[in-house]
């Protein structure tokens, strides 16, 4: 990878809504000129938008939620879509699934984060949720953009985000 191309990394979860936005709108917010993120679903409701509150979680630390919207992991396997290097799930469920063929074969790793959304509870408790999960990504990311150029080379990039699985 060259200093001058950024790092396109997919963030995946069931219905992207909640961990996988807040992945992508958190690496577009540190990851500088370094990285460019995006996120998706295996399998969004119709209609699917982001969650609220992730939305809500987001805003509160300061990192923009502009342009950000549920959408499925199929825009990314069209021919015009851009090339991932690295694809990581976020949640249980998507790291099971039977993954569209990526053109370029990128890196792949599974960091799993609870639903959020799935706490119950007054809305104060539901959002400290999503602060959590939030705080525990944006350690993780922290962790990857602070990695050195020569760890995010293509042949480096999966044993490194995968480590960053366990040490996190």
């Amino acid at each position: 990878m060259n200093h001058k191309t950024p790092l396109n990394v997919l963030f995946l979860c069931t219905h992207n809504s909640a961990r996988s936005i807040l992945a992508e709108a958190t690496l577009n917010h540190i990851g500088g000129s370094r990285f460019k993120a995006w996120s998706a679903g295996s399998s969004p409701r119709a209609n699917q938008q982001p969650n609220p509150l992730g939305l809500k979680a987001l805003q509160a630390v300061g990192i923009s939620t502009d342009g950000l919207y549920s959408k499925s992991w199929d825009e990314f396997a069209r021919p015009d879509a851009p090339q991932m290097d690295l694809i990581i799930t976020v949640c249980d469920n998507a790291a099971g699934e039977v993954c569209p063929i990526w053109p370029g074969h990128p890196a792949t790793a599974h960091w799993g984060y609870a639903d959020p959304s799935e706490v119950q509870g007054t809305e104060e408790q539901r959002l400290e949720a999503f602060r959590l999960t939030l705080q525990a990504i944006k350690r993780r990311l922290d962790l990857l953009v602070s990695l050195p150029p020569e760890k995010l080379a293509s042949q480096l990039i999966q044993t490194s985000a995968r480590a960053l699985a366990r040490d996190a």
